[in-house]
């Protein structure tokens, strides 16, 4: 499957709204609750509504956003980096948010994207189910892809609710994957030129 444009797999018609909410019920009540009570008569429709923003990226094409470049860049060819992007994704396993920064840098070819471009990036991909070492190739690997330029670099820090708040309990701890491609790759010095213009200490 091409993790470009990875959707998954269709084993099934997708549920109705009404099927998704009476899935919500089924689930307050299995925790011991009532649906029916006045507190979480409504909440079947906000939990799907919420589900309709967390999982939006499913509906957007990650390669088709990037597809719009600009050649006038007054010779420009050094890095471009974007820092301290916020990122909120949620966790395949559980289904519990991670949430934590991107940062990301290309060295354009000939050709840059307009920088809201890339946040949006980060966002069609957090905005899907996810695991953290998935997600940080996926958006490097289509930078590459689309713009072809020299080298792309991505760092993810993130904290995982599913190990800070169930499971092991470790409140504190983040994780941090990175994707270096061409000159990245290749040249420590660029790597170190990406690592402090980036803030990112220790990596």
């Amino acid at each position: 499957m091409n993790t470009l444009t990875e959707t998954p797999r269709k084993i099934r018609p997708r549920p109705t709204r009404a099927q998704a909410e009476e899935a919500v019920r089924t689930l307050l009540a299995w925790a011991g609750d009532d649906p029916d009570r006045e507190g979480l008569v409504g909440t079947p429709d906000r939990v799907v509504r919420a589900y309709e923003e967390f999982f939006e990226g499913y509906q957007d094409d990650p390669v088709a956003l990037l597809e719009r470049t600009f050649a006038e860049t007054g010779n420009y060819n050094e890095m471009v980096v974007l820092r301290d992007i916020r990122l909120e994704s949620h966790c395949e396993h559980h289904v519990i948010p991670l949430i934590g920064k991107a940062h990301v840098a290309y060295l354009p070819d000939r050709r840059v994207v307009g920088i809201s471009k890339l946040a949006r990036l980060v966002d069609v991909f957090a905005h899907r189910l996810q695991i953290q070492e998935k997600l940080t190739a996926q958006i490097a690997d289509t930078i590459q892809s689309v713009l072809q330029p020299r080298g792309v670099a991505v760092v993810i820090d993130a904290a995982h609710q599913c190990m800070t708040t169930r499971g092991v309990h470790k409140p504190g701890v983040s994780m941090v994957t990175s994707r270096l491609l061409g000159e990245f790759e290749t040249s420590e010095p660029l790597r170190r030129q990406f690592f402090a213009m980036a803030g990112i200490g220790g990596v």
